[in-house]
């Protein structure tokens, strides 16, 4: 179901609404630059700070803007397994093609309880869902031998890896054939060295092209197009993640280059001065003209 390249989208917001006529112009820009799909309501689109309506018209809007013209991946996780049903089945209401089901953060559950939250909602709902291991957003990693048995089921078909640990990433595809996709931009060609499908992105919401073009050539092979591609953009990606928190910077990267998102919603709090040089910086040696991006 998952392959290739696909942006986790930024929501837009204009004196603290969404602001859905941005977001459809953003889908527009995404799919113009050849996107193989987009991810709305993930971290990157500040889902925690959406209420229930506004996450379910985000993933709305989405589809409407994306028109079958490319796929669309709608964050349905919860620390909740009861919110993750409701949000699930909203998803595939509105006609998402995939769910993006991150793991249950806070509350830290063991593995059996991991299995059985997701399994909750793979067994109800019929939508394939990707399942979602960040550690450093949720407190909790999901093991080797947890995907595996999650991905007996006819739902479960992919996951989005945001361990940074290729070791882990390396185990899960010697014991099952899960597709496994990037959730860090620097980490995309090392794991689709190993077997892994494309990347979600934080980068392309400004640059699908030049993100695209490192996941096509790895997808083909070329592995020495790849590499000089992924260190073209390795210091931005890398910026994008650490020089404030995800979406900070790349909402402050899409103002720099003409693509004003709007604010951040609390309790993120827009880049501070001294990032945002070091920001531009990196955004000059990417692109000299930063405007052209757009």
């Amino acid at each position: 179901m998952l392959n290739g390249t696909y942006t986790a989208l930024v929501t837009p917001f204009n004196q603290g609404e969404v602001d859905y006529d941005r977001l459809a112009k953003n889908v527009a820009f995404q799919i113009d630059n050849g996107i193989d799909g987009v991810v709305p309501v993930g971290t990157t689109g500040e889902s925690p700070t959406l209420s229930h309506d506004e996450h379910a018209k985000v993933i709305e809007k989405t589809v409407e803007a994306a028109a079958g013209k490319c796929q669309v991946v709608a964050g349905t996780g919860s620390n909740s397994t009861k919110e993750a049903l409701s949000l699930t089945q909203d998803a595939k209401a509105a006609g998402a093609d995939v769910a993006l089901m991150v793991n249950p953060y806070y509350n830290k559950p063991t593995q059996e309880g991991l299995y059985r939250h997701f399994m909750t909602v793979a067994d109800a709902v019929e939508l394939p869902i990707c399942l979602y291991n960040i550690p450093g957003r949720t407190n909790v990693t999901m093991s080797a031998d947890t995907v595996v048995r999650l991905n007996e089921h006819p739902n479960i078909v992919a996951i989005k890896e945001a361990t940074g640990s290729l070791d882990l990433a390396s185990e899960i595809a010697s014991r099952c054939d899960i597709a496994q996709i990037s959730g860090d931009d620097s980490m995309t060609l090392p794991l689709m060295s190993i077997g892994g499908v494309g990347v979600i992105s934080v980068l392309s919401n400004l640059l699908p092209a030049k993100v695209k073009a490192v996941v096509t050539a790895a997808a083909e092979g070329d592995f020495a197009a790849a590499k000089q591609r992924h260190l073209e953009l390795f210091a931005l990606c890398k910026g994008c993640l650490t020089l404030a928190t995800n979406p900070i910077p790349i909402k402050a990267a899409m103002q720099i280059a003409g693509m004003d998102t709007g604010e951040v919603r609390l309790p993120l709090t827009e880049l501070e001065d001294e990032p945002r040089k070091k920001l531009q910086a990196l955004l000059d040696s990417v692109l000299p003209a930063t405007s052209s991006a757009v």
